[in-house]
């Protein structure tokens, strides 16, 4: 049964591997993304894509927490 899962993790994990390396070669046109007024450097698509997403996955717990903590402290002062 242990032998079981870790070879389904190493299979799971191998797919991911696999998926994201097809990600990057299929996206490799540059683009140029403009916020503000600001245009950043010709970077290619599936690199944008990834930054977004592991930015996402920093600010979203940052924010849970933050904003956890908030109604934490209310919650208390209830009491």
């Amino acid at each position: 049964m242990r032998n079981l899962k870790r070879v389904l993790l190493g299979v799971f994990v191998l797919l991911m591997i696999l998926a994201v390396l097809a990600f990057v070669l299929e996206n490799q046109q540059s683009v140029s993304l403009l916020f503000l007024g600001w245009a950043g450097p010709q970077l290619p698509v599936s690199l944008v894509m990834i930054l977004a997403l592991l930015i996402g996955m920093l600010v979203g717990p940052v924010l849970g927490w933050f904003l956890g903590r908030g109604a934490r402290a209310s919650r208390k002062r209830l009491v």
